[in-house]
């Protein structure tokens, strides 16, 4: 499925993450999977997840970058 990280588009329907991978390759492995609920809304702050509840709660989700393509797993920079 996939997630627009841009703080406004809402979650269309209850998911299941645990890692989320950008257009140019690189990936946020959480450091435990999150249920995502319809309305849920994402985005990046400071290279760190961070989750607004259809309530209004935030939460800022531990996690880190790395490459999903070329030799290895690379850390971002």
């Amino acid at each position: 499925m996939r997630l627009v990280a841009d703080g406004a588009t809402p979650a269309s329907r209850l998911v299941l993450v645990k890692d989320l991978e950008t257009d140019d390759g690189y990936a946020f492995e959480l450091a435990s999977p999150l249920f995502l609920a319809a309305g849920d809304r994402i985005a990046f702050d400071d290279d760190r997840l961070v989750v607004v509840r259809a309530g209004g709660a935030r939460l800022s989700l531990a996690g880190d970058w790395s490459t999903r393509c070329g030799p290895g797993s690379l850390q971002r920079r």
